[in-house]
């Protein structure tokens, strides 16, 4: 009879509904990027441009991160993917434009707003279409690029000057420190990657990119020697990395072209 009381009495602990937390972790992680991306505004508003500019490296890393870890987690949500959307506006689209302007283009007086208002609306074009390519349909040769430049690499293209600018100033090359903080390099540099965020150019993505055989070793030595950089003098590596990106963008449009080649030749039916 004891037995049987104990089994008929009704639980004390409430059980909560909701989701776990292995389920909150891209969104918590989303949340850090964009508190990382308004702390870099912080930093420029106080003249710490060195800081401003490893706050949105910072938010980069993350956005790269969140993403990923939703899928391995099955966490995804079409919360989340608002969430990333916003928090990469600001962080990517209004961060950099900003430190720009308090970095050298507020000398140029109302003309220097211009570009980063510029990139700044691009960024919001370029996030908007996105989304809403989201669930059209696609080709399969598709899945492997981007339309236009993604919203951190952007962000990169965009800081270039800056990164140059605190390499020069650490090298003393007072040379290269005029060229890349003048007011219309960085503005020049803001419109070019503004364009480059709307245009429909078709941009590797990096996310099922296949390497062959024989090029892995190679590949795997460059990555460990850019990251060797990256540690030893980050300014120098960040520029490079810029320039690098911008040099893969033809080869990003060769293989784009092969690929739909082949896909239209596989379609047409022999006679």
């Amino acid at each position: 009879m004891h037995r049987l009381r104990t089994r008929l009495r009704p639980r004390l602990r409430p059980r909560f509904k909701g989701p776990s937390f292995n389920r909150m972790i891209p969104n918590i992680l989303t949340m850090l990027g964009l508190c990382s991306g308004l702390t870099a505004m912080r930093f420029a508003f106080e003249g710490r441009f060195g800081a401003a500019a490893v706050a949105i490296v910072v938010s980069a890393a993350i956005d790269g991160l969140d993403g990923r870890i939703a899928r391995l987690l099955k966490a995804t949500s079409r919360f989340g993917a608002e969430f990333d959307s916003l928090a990469d506006f600001l962080c990517f689209g209004v961060a950099p434009s900003f430190i720009l302007y308090m970095w050298t283009l507020q000398s140029a007086g109302g003309f220097g707003y211009v570009p980063g208002l510029m990139f700044s609306v691009c960024m919001a074009l370029r996030l908007a279409r996105f989304n809403a390519a989201l669930d059209a349909p696609h080709p399969a040769y598709t899945y492997n690029f981007f339309t236009g430049v993604p919203a951190p690499a952007g962000a990169g293209l965009v800081l270039f000057p800056l990164f140059a600018g605190l390499e020069a100033k650490a090298l003393h090359w007072d040379w290269l420190f005029a060229i890349v903080h003048a007011p219309l390099f960085c503005a020049l540099v803001l419109v070019g990657s503004a364009l480059l965020l709307v245009s429909t150019l078709p941009v590797w993505n990096f996310k099922n990119f296949k390497i062959r055989a024989d090029l892995v070793l190679p590949t795997m030595l460059c990555i460990g020697l850019y990251a060797a950089l990256l540690v030893a003098d980050p300014w120098a590596g960040l520029a490079i990395g810029g320039l690098v990106y911008i040099g893969m963008l033809p080869f990003s449009v060769r293989s784009y072209r092969q690929l739909k080649q082949a896909a239209e030749r596989s379609e047409v039916q022999p006679g």
